[in-house]
């Protein structure tokens, strides 16, 4: 992406910075976020989650 934009919105960001409640959802959907990457990566892939090739009949 146009690095310029991101300033742009980085500069809009800083100057209206987003209500306490709206950082504290983002803070939680990054949470979940690592809290299911940090379970996969300890445990690995569950098998019973692994989509399987359907077989078609000829």
């Amino acid at each position: 992406m146009d690095p310029i934009r991101w300033l742009i919105r980085a500069k809009r960001w800083a100057q209206n910075p987003p209500s306490m409640r709206q950082v504290l959802f983002y803070a939680a959907i990054i949470a979940v976020c690592l809290t299911i990457a940090g379970i996969e990566w300890i445990w690995g892939w569950p098998a019973w989650l692994t989509p399987d090739r359907m077989r078609v009949k000829p």
